[in-house]
């Protein structure tokens, strides 16, 4: 079994975005016919994506997430090593940074 899919919901859409950008995450803005401007980026088989909440969709609540991100993508200027951040819906996020040559280990 593998994940395919991770979606989450906020109100603060652009904040959660520039967030995961700055981790490494390649984040797109993308919209499928009427739907929502949302951000998208696929991370091997994995879809990653941050919609803006709404009355149907509520924001997504406590959460952790852990990604491992080579060194040359992380944009926060963050050293190698694990770190535990917290994005702006409060979500915990494990970063883990590793040269690049280590990334599938």
């Amino acid at each position: 079994m593998h994940t395919s899919l991770i979606v989450l919901y906020t109100g603060h859409l652009r904040e959660c975005a520039d967030f995961y950008i700055g981790l490494g995450l390649p984040l797109q803005l993308e919209q499928h016919g009427n739907g929502p401007e949302h951000y998208a980026a696929e991370l091997g088989g994995t879809v990653f994506e941050v919609y803006p909440a709404s009355d149907r969709r509520p924001p997504t609540g406590s959460l952790r997430l852990g990604f491992r991100v080579p060194a040359h993508a992380v944009v926060r200027g963050l050293p190698t090593g694990r770190h535990l951040l917290t994005d702006p819906d409060g979500r915990m996020v494990e970063l883990e940074i590793i040269k690049e040559t280590n990334i599938n280990e």
